[in-house]
């Protein structure tokens, strides 16, 4: 049987057929001869047009040092998302084997989550030679994933001063920090502090150490004038604690901010990227520049997905000489 085209998976997305998102990640993945175009018919689909607005996910990225819990954090998280009824999307983005070229670590495998739920979808993506800590993929299946799934999670590699891209592409970014580490003093030397829109002190049941890191965080967020960031404490150990919080905090961060403007401003910098990636330097100075570029973009349609707005740069630049 032929597999499915990126027309008839982006359909199956528009009607909420969570079933459909293996063939998804699948085809965003591996792409084959002539695969870019089938990425772009699925993603026009599921564009804001196709579906008469933005689409309905809370994308939500989560990013933090290796070692500071993010996945046992991840699997509560995920518990309190079913518990309430909402149908996850978790993408884990993990270090890429030298070897393989995969994944290395395998996200899918330290998350924990019932196999039998279909109501929760997860994939470890290699994130190769990016260093936004994001696979080339990533974008496009959040994109994808966001018009079927309630919750769509996107967790990245680790934190570092390149490793910022989740923020272009999440609604909300929750950074998690580990306590007792000196992960507040490394944030402020890399300006991490200025990713989050939610901040998690993991393993609050350590006590005083953890509640010195969420006044050492209070104390950074204070010197960079972000006093609304919240701090929530948590613990995955059971019984688990401080989850219900987070996943308050995230949702009200998402209610406060102007969703479809930020998520427009991401897709014109995400074709513009693009275009960059496949037109280099002469490609932009073909258009006039990165600032024409962007100033042509801020003139489309801002329900376009972003291969087609990379073809609307592709159609502006003049034929190079």
């Amino acid at each position: 049987m032929a597999a499915p085209s990126g027309a008839e998976l982006g359909r199956r997305l528009r009607e909420r057929d969570l079933t459909a998102a293996p063939a998804v990640l699948n085809l965003v993945e591996h792409r084959a001869a002539g695969g870019r175009e089938e990425v772009a018919a699925l993603l026009r689909e599921v564009s804001p047009t196709a579906l008469g607005g933005e689409a309905p996910a809370h994308v939500v990225g989560v990013t933090g040092p290796p070692g500071a819990g993010k996945s046992s954090l991840l699997s509560e998280l995920v518990r309190a998302w079913r518990s309430a009824g909402r149908s996850v999307a978790v993408l884990a983005v993990d270090p890429t084997s030298k070897r393989t070229g995969g994944a290395l670590l395998g996200d899918r495998a330290r998350i924990a989550t019932d196999s039998a739920d279909r109501g929760v979808f997860m994939r470890s993506t290699a994130a190769g030679d990016q260093l936004g800590g994001l696979a080339p993929s990533t974008r496009a299946a959040a994109q994808a994933l966001a018009a079927a799934f309630d919750v769509v999670v996107i967790e990245t590699v680790g934190v570092g001063q390149s490793e910022t891209d989740v923020a272009d592409v999440a609604d909300t970014v929750a950074v998690i920090v580990q306590p007792g580490s000196g992960d507040v003093l490394q944030f402020l030397k890399a300006g991490i502090m200025e990713v989050p829109d939610v901040l998690a002190v993991t393993k609050a049941d350590l006590g005083n150490i953890a509640e010195s890191a969420v006044r050492d965080l209070s104390a950074a967020l204070g010197a960079l004038d972000a006093r609304d960031v919240p701090i929530v404490a948590v613990s995955s150990l059971p019984p688990a604690s401080g989850i219900d919080e987070l996943v308050e905090a995230l949702d009200s961060h998402r209610d406060r901010i102007d969703l479809e403007a930020r998520r427009v401003r991401a897709r014109r910098r995400h074709a513009l990227a693009d275009f960059a990636a496949e037109h280099g330097d002469r490609g932009l100075r073909r258009l006039g520049g990165r600032r024409a570029a962007e100033r042509f973009l801020e003139e489309q349609n801002p329900g376009l997905d972003v291969p087609a707005l990379e073809a609307r740069l592709e159609e502006r630049a003049p034929a190079a000489s």
